[in-house]
């Protein structure tokens, strides 16, 4: 999908009070690769993942996401991007279908190409079967299968996930490394951030280390 660099990050510093959260980061992210965000709890992933998706906004430094400065050209970046983050909340009272459905609205994307989306998406991540069920009532393995749905649905060129694998069942987790998994073989790139060093190795082909 993009060639070239999909994240490039200079000099970016985030302070909350005192506490210095991210010291002074330079990072370029190939694209077109699975690529691990990796570093013990309290490193900064998270903080990062945030400022370059745009939820939280920098003291210093620059992000650019396939070639868009996310916060000059804010409208651009989040159409070409997808993101899960940790502790992702989502509209409980809505059944599967009718969030990705509602998802689809708010990127404005013609409803027959939601509805088509929405199915292949429910299929490959083992959701059809519980597509009418009330989000309140998903395990937590089914919640990041339909957050992830959600962030698929209009086929991002980048994809970040902040520890998708986190509290995540067996079963799950393998359902959604093998849709990651083609993802990046259809030419996007997936950024995902752990803790677990096992983890990253076995499924990335590049990896970014944070020091606490």
């Amino acid at each position: 999908m993009v060639s070239g660099s999909a994240v490039r990050v200079q000099g970016l510093w985030k302070r909350f009070g005192q506490q210095v959260a991210v010291g002074g980061i330079d990072l370029e992210l190939p694209a077109g690769k699975f690529i691990g965000l990796v570093g013990p709890n309290g490193a900064g992933k998270t903080t990062t993942l945030s400022m370059v998706t745009g939820l939280l906004r920098p003291d210093q430094g620059s992000v650019e996401v396939v070639g868009h400065d996310v916060w000059r050209d804010p409208v651009e970046v989040k159409a070409r991007i997808g993101v899960l983050p940790e502790g992702l909340r989502l509209f409980e009272r809505l059944s599967g279908r009718e969030l990705l459905g509602y998802t689809g609205r708010l990127r404005g994307l013609p409803g027959e190409e939601v509805d088509k989306r929405a199915t292949q998406l429910l299929d490959v991540l083992d959701l059809a079967g519980a597509q009418h069920k009330l989000v309140v009532d998903y395990s937590t393995g089914m919640r990041k299968k339909i957050g992830l749905a959600a962030a698929l649905l209009h086929n991002p060129e980048v994809l970040f996930l902040d520890e998708p694998f986190e509290g995540v069942d067996p079963v799950s987790a393998q359902t959604i490394r093998g849709v990651l998994e083609r993802y990046t073989a259809s030419g996007a790139t997936v950024v995902f951030s752990s803790h677990v060093m096992e983890l990253v190795e076995s499924l990335c082909d590049w990896v970014a280390v944070m020091a606490a």
